[in-house]
């Protein structure tokens, strides 16, 4: 059983940057898909980007261009970089796992983006 524990959420200023961690309990590198959700205040959890274990990524279009997820197999760790921040990007992001691709399974517990303008 994979467990995803996130770090790295905090205050930042728009136009600012942040790196989101997101640690692995099991080994990722047999892992399907890895991913990063975001949920706002009153709005739906929303897919922020994804990466399979070939390496494919995709990205919300709000994010495309200055988000960039990455995996470090050997340290079981996924990251999600982002840049040029907005306040719309404000919200709880998730680390999630689609270990056996059968959806998305296995969710962390979530941390805090909040930006400032």
């Amino acid at each position: 059983q994979v467990q995803l524990v996130e770090s790295g959420g905090g205050l930042v200023q728009a136009g600012g940057s942040l790196r989101l961690s997101c640690a692995a309990s099991g080994r990722i590198f047999s892992i399907n898909r890895l991913g990063w959700y975001r949920q706002a205040p009153g709005k739906q959890r929303e897919l922020v980007a994804a990466l399979t274990s070939g390496g494919t990524t995709n990205y919300a279009i709000s994010v495309k261009g200055r988000f960039t997820i990455s995996r470090d197999n050997a340290n079981d760790m996924v990251y999600l970089q982002m840049n040029s921040l907005k306040t719309e990007d404000t919200a709880v992001y998730y680390c999630a796992a689609d270990i056996r691709a059968a959806g998305w399974d296995t969710w962390g517990q979530g941390t805090q983006v909040t930006i400032s303008s």
